[in-house]
């Protein structure tokens, strides 16, 4: 009962990170993710996570833009991070230019950009979560999982656009800003309590797709 009063009371930030903490650490441990933080994934499975990743990234971007004139969502459209293009970019460099076609968009992942969709409908406050969910994760454990592909595949500025950051700002002063900017998103959200709900939705989402590429190479490699 003490843990969600603190989140009913908190900023939606802080409510989002007590909401989904235990999830948090759940994706860590779970999935092609556990294998990339373990340093046993492969480039394979990396860039298949990562194809798998970018329909979730349209479907906020498609959402924040449709929305860029509500002012719940004004802040976010303003501090955009958009990394569609990024992905696309890393993508190419990864798997060629035939990687749309070449490389399958498992159910995990529609799962998850229907989900997306469905938040973004009415004032799409609820795309908050996933704006969380994902931005900051990029800005923040992102930066971790940079350094650690660099290291063990060896991957290089071409194929680790999806973050940096670095065109539009430093991440230290841009994880800040973009906080801020979701506070006050949050402040104008009718409903606080259905953004944080939703972030645990975001989380469950990421692990489902986190097991699903895991499970995908495994049949893969079966099937060889």
């Amino acid at each position: 009962m003490a843990v969600v009063q603190a989140e009913n009371d908190a900023s939606v930030v802080t409510a989002l990170y007590l909401r989904t903490r235990a999830l948090h650490l759940e994706a860590e441990r779970t999935g092609i993710v556990a294998e990339i933080l373990r340093g046993t994934a492969t480039r394979d499975g990396y860039t298949l996570l990562l194809r798998n990743l970018h329909p979730a990234y349209r479907a906020i971007e498609a959402g924040i833009a449709r929305h860029r004139d509500n002012p719940i969502l004004a802040p976010l459209a303003a501090h955009s991070l958009a990394r569609t293009p990024a992905i696309e970019a890393d993508l190419v460099a990864l798997a060629g230019t035939g990687w749309n076609d070449q490389l399958p968009v498992l159910p995990a992942a529609e799962a998850y950009a229907d989900r997306i969709a469905e938040a973004s409908e009415g004032d799409g406050s609820r795309l908050i979560a996933h704006a969380y969910t994902r931005y900051l994760g990029d800005l923040n454990g992102g930066q971790i999982v940079r350094r650690l592909l660099e290291k063990t595949m060896q991957l290089g500025p071409a194929e680790l656009a999806h973050y940096d950051f670095s065109a539009i700002g430093d991440p230290g002063a841009l994880k800040t800003e973009y906080r801020e900017a979701l506070e006050q998103a949050g402040a104008a959200a009718p409903d606080a309590a259905a953004i944080v709900e939703e972030g645990a939705a975001a989380f469950t989402c990421n692990i489902a797709l986190s097991v699903a590429v895991q499970q995908h190479l495994a049949d893969r490699a079966v099937t060889v």
